[in-house]
This record gives structure tokens, C-alpha cells and sequence, in this order.
């Protein structure tokens, strides 16, 4: 099979999902990917075979070496569903003692219904306040229950209070609306309160989503600024946040971000 791989430029524009970009259609081709990384086999029955994109950690990769060639035995997964944008973001612990991983992984269909790029946040040891089995703990024991209809947000409304979040680091005068007892998830650490702000401006711009409305969530790949000073402060470090939005507000963020070297120190 031939791919040809590209490192897409900006990371904001919506794909155009084909009529038959259902749910269940995102579902069976996750569980499907999901197979493929259990199996160590960089292939499976959604993944296009032309013009895939792979994009591991930041960066353009040969499928057959990434993260899909090794074969993980997984703990524990939840998915998102995005059936505007014909994508779906899902969240894989592993805490095999030979080698944790927490992945990040967003499959971007074309019309077809065929993955035609993959992204792929790859955090383990030496990256941003790495543990796995913190992150199994606490990630497993949310509630994550669809949210009735009724009740739902908007997509604009989730994405806004993604966005408010990110915005809020470096512009204090953003006030994300957090719920009571929102906390942060951050490489298996769980941070208590979600505010933060670092007191400079921050350009965060290249931002992927993938909104769920039925579980009220949205996940962003984006880069870092400020963390990493092996990087240069623009465009920063390869991270993603997950954030849970109910009612408008932020119940919970999991963040998961990749070191350039071991620790991210400052």
C-alpha cells in the first residue's frame, strides 16, 4: 500500500463529512483503529489507502514505523464523535510495565468515510508530568454518560469553552465559566481548579477540533507556547486538551503534551 504523507499547514478548517457519516459509522471504524493498535498492524479495514496523512507528535510520519507498528495493549479508551466533521478524538491509556503510553489519537475522515489523516499525541516517560496509571485512576472514574437532548450544548457553545480555556492563558481578562470542583488532568497529575494564566500574550492559532454535542465535549490539538525551552516560544510544544462542557460550563480538562526533550523543564 502506498501513502503519501503531508503535514497539513492549519489544523481550524472543518472536512467536509459525506451523508453517510453517521455515529455508528465513527464507532466501528474507531473500534476498528483500535484493533490495529492492539495488533501492531498500521492498517485496518477505514484507513484510506491514498493521500493519508499520518502526523505523529507533531510531525509527518511513515505509518508502517509510528506508534501503530508496536502493538499496545490498551487499559482503558473513551471516544468522541464529531459527524459534522466526519471525525472522532479518543483517549488510550496503557499502563503495560514495559512500556505506558497515554495517546491522543483523531482519525479525519474524507467523503468517502476513509481515514485520510491521522494525529497521533504520543506521551510516555519524560513527557509533560507523565504517569499513566494517575491518568487510568482518575480518567476512568468520570462521568462521561450522554447527556439528554434537551439539554445538550451547541457545538459553538462547546467550542467556546474550549477555547475560552486556551484563550485564558495568556488573556486574563477571558473568564472561562468553570463549574464547581472543575479540575485539570494533566499527565496523570489532577490539578485542583481549572483557572491558570501565565501573564503573557500567546499565540495559539493551528487548533484542531473534534466536538461531541451528545457527551458535551470538545477536544483541540494545538501547540504550547512558554512550556518547552528546547522549542522556540512560536509555535511551542505538540499538546491537546479535552474539555468537558455542560450548561456552558467547564467540568473537566485533561491535557496531554509532549516533552521535546525529557521533563519540558523551564
Amino acid at each position: 500500500m502506498f501513502l503519501r504523507f503531508i503535514l497539513a499547514a492549519s489544523g481550524g478548517l472543518a472536512l467536509q463529512a459525506s451523508a453517510a457519516c453517521t455515529r455508528q459509522m465513527l464507532q466501528e471504524a474507531t473500534a476498528d483503529y483500535l484493533g490495529a493498535l492492539v495488533a501492531g498492524k498500521p492498517t485496518f479495514s477505514a484507513l484510506g489507502t491514498d493521500n493519508v496523512e499520518y502526523v505523529e507528535n507533531g510531525k509527518d510520519t511513515d505509518i508502517t514505523t509510528g506508534v501503530l507498528s508496536q502493538g499496545i495493549p490498551i487499559n482503558f479508551n473513551r471516544s468522541l464523535y464529531d459527524t459534522t466533521q466526519c471525525a472522532s478524538y479518543t483517549e488510550i491509556v496503557s499502563t503495560d510495565a514495559k512500556h505506558p503510553y497515554v495517546i491522543g489519537s483523531r482519525l479525519a475522515f474524507g467523503a468517502d468515510n476513509m481515514v485520510n489523516r491521522i494525529d497521533q499525541n504520543v506521551a510516555d516517560a519524560g513527557d509533560w508530568i507523565f504517569n499513566a496509571a494517575g491518568t487510568l485512576s482518575t480518567d476512568s472514574k468520570e462521568n462521561w454518560d450522554p447527556i439528554p437532548e434537551d439539554k445538550r450544548d451547541t457545538r459553538d457553545v462547546i467550542q467556546a469553552a474550549g477555547d475560552s480555556y486556551i484563550n485564558s492563558w495568556g488573556d486574563a481578562s477571558v473568564k472561562p465559566a468553570f463549574a464547581p470542583g472543575c479540575y485539570c488532568l494533566e499527565g496523570g497529575t489532577q490539578r485542583a481548579g481549572c483557572a491558570l494564566n501565565f501573564g503573557q500574550a500567546m499565540n495559539i492559532t493551528s487548533r484542531r477540533y473534534t466536538i461531541d454535542e451528545e457527551l458535551g465535549a470538545v477536544d483541540i490539538f494545538h501547540n504550547f507556547p512558554f512550556l518547552d525551552n528546547a522549542l522556540p516560544r512560536d509555535p511551542g510544544t505538540v499538546t491537546n486538551n479535552l474539555v468537558k462542557v455542560q450548561s456552558g460550563k467547564i467540568q473537566f480538562i485533561h491535557e496531554n503534551t509532549i516533552c521535546s526533550k525529557k521533563g519540558c523543564a523551564k
